[in-house]
């Protein structure tokens, strides 16, 4: 068993944990680039890997109360369904060697987006403090109010992000979180990482299942990955309270 895995899955399982993103922007781009990792392979053993990591980090908000269930059901009918579906897109495109390379490039382009929403997502952190500050208020940002919930626009978040997670396993946070902040940008911020982090769960699993059944993950790749991933992510968790809400 690879040590360096189970290292990677570690600090990995942390930043999904705090923030509710980096799954697969952060685990599928190490497996591919650092160690070699077909990306086919890549994809579907780091979805397995969600698929049992998740539950652990939203456990931890679901006991704390920092979840919107209401959120968490329309993103999932949009989620689930499609995220099978892009199982199926990636396997109908052609050959297993035309198959690796459409993965390389989805997962390319799904890597862009996510970046490209993060420098949004802190473009907007610091325009929120700034008017925090400039209000005359020290310390952290306060608790957003409640929000009103628009069922049509989260689904067709869910079932985008489905249809991108199920390609290239890069979505199920880095993505949907980007979107929610973009919808509800009153959700405070563990709010928005505890209903990112359990409405992944039911999504990563039907992507999960549609790659299992195509029997393209390595066993002792998960195994490894899991060891570090699980305490990771709890510790991360349990970490995201005492954070800053720019995280």
């Amino acid at each position: 068993m690879d040590i360096a895995l189970t290292v990677a899955g570690f600090f990995i399982g942390f930043v999904v944990g705090l923030t509710g993103m980096g799954g697969g922007a952060l685990m599928t781009p190490v497996l591919v680039l650092f160690f070699g990792i077909p990306p086919l392979a890549a994809v579907s053993s780091d979805l397995v890997v969600s698929a049992i990591m998740k539950p652990v980090g939203g456990l931890v908000h679901l006991r704390r109360g920092t979840v919107d269930l209401s959120l968490v059901k329309w993103l999932c009918i949009g989620s689930v369904p499609t995220a099978f579906c892009g199982v199926l897109v990636s396997r109908a495109l052609g050959n297993s060697g035309d198959v690796q390379q459409i993965t390389k490039i989805a997962l390319g382009v799904a890597l862009l987006i996510a970046a490209g929403g993060l420098i949004y997502r802190a473009y907007l952190g610091m325009v929120a403090h700034a008017r925090h500050i400039a209000g005359g208020f020290t310390g952290d940002l306060p608790e957003a109010t409640p929000i009103q919930v628009r069922p049509v626009p989260t689904m067709i978040v869910g079932a985008l992000g489905g249809l991108i997670v199920g390609m290239t396993s890069v979505g199920s946070g880095s993505l949907i979180i980007i979107a929610l902040l973009c919808l509800y940008p009153a959700l405070s911020p563990g709010r928005l990482v505890g209903t990112d982090l359990v409405q992944a769960v039911p999504l990563v699993v039907s992507a999960a299942i549609g790659h299992l059944l195509f029997g393209d993950f390595q066993l002792d790749l998960t195994t490894a990955l899991l060891l570090g991933c699980l305490p990771g992510v709890y510790l991360g968790a349990r970490m995201s309270a005492y954070a800053p809400g720019g995280i």
